[in-house]
């Protein structure tokens, strides 16, 4: 029984550890898709060898994060694979139901079925990504060592990899279908699968399902972006977001001329 629920533990705070190095990732200016698989990677240590996994090598914090990882997994997984032994190896029968096999195991299934469907749940994912990209900011002085920080962006505006999807409001589309300009967004160049960059692209470019677009805007909005499914509701969070970019507009104009004062939280970024 104790074994059982030991394994759950060593599970539940497994996932906790990928998704808190996830957010750190994503944090340096990697994409949620590539954060999560490369965090992941390094936490079984499957190792895999591309040129995502050269690009987190290089970068200094990317790495510690991901040296971190390597340890914890290693120590995660040798517990894991003890407690499942023990769980189905040793029996009382003097314990009562405790000590019944059949009712491990099905102890052990609820619990993992209630992990996978925590696990895939978008509104755990996105709370839990809130919580620790908040968290991170405040107790921790993660070092963005990147481009980020030689282009001295500031009032929140940033340089982002975002990964399309085959569901993403993106995929399927030219540049000059998504007026990404009307919401305050510029398209720096276009990654295609098999290695061609499409830098400075031009308005005809297709965007498909597994390129990876380099994008320049206000944060809030390049996580939106992120965010958009295809249909009626991503054309609708498009015409959101251009009305929102048009609000940043007017403010950002009175403010240079004058006529209002700037926010405190751009201030501070």
């Amino acid at each position: 029984m104790i074994a059982v629920v030991s394994l759950i533990v060593v599970l539940v705070l497994s996932m906790v550890v990928v998704r808190v190095a996830s957010v750190a990732l994503t944090l340096t200016g990697l994409s949620r898709q590539l954060a999560g698989f490369q965090a992941r990677s390094a936490f079984t240590g499957a190792g895999f060898t591309t040129s995502e996994s050269e690009k987190v090598m290089r970068h200094p914090v990317r790495r510690r994060i991901i040296m971190l990882l390597m340890l914890l997994g290693n120590a995660g997984i040798i517990t894991a694979v003890s407690s499942l032994i023990l769980s189905f190896v040793s029996t009382d029968a003097s314990a009562g139901l405790a000590g019944r096999l059949w009712f491990r195991l099905v102890l052990l299934v609820a619990g993992l079925s209630v992990l996978w469907t925590v696990a895939n749940s978008a509104w755990v994912d996105r709370e839990m990504s809130r919580i620790i990209q908040t968290a991170l900011k405040r107790w921790t002085n993660l070092e963005v060592v990147d481009y980020l920080g030689l282009l001295h962006l500031s009032g929140g505006y940033v340089v982002l990899e975002l990964a399309v999807e085959a569901d993403d409001w993106l995929a399927g589309k030219r540049l000059t279908e998504l007026n990404l300009f009307d919401e305050g967004v510029l398209v720096l160049g276009v990654q295609k699968p098999g290695g061609v960059y499409l830098g400075a692209p031009r308005g005809d470019t297709l965007l498909g399902a597994d390129d990876t677009v380099i994008l320049y805007g206000h944060k809030e909005l390049l996580c939106d972006l992120d965010q958009r499914r295809a249909g009626a509701a991503g054309n609708h969070e498009h015409h959101a977001a251009v009305a929102r970019q048009e609000e940043i507009e007017s403010r950002e104009a009175a403010v240079s001329e004058g006529k209002a004062t700037e926010p405190e939280e751009a201030k501070e970024a």
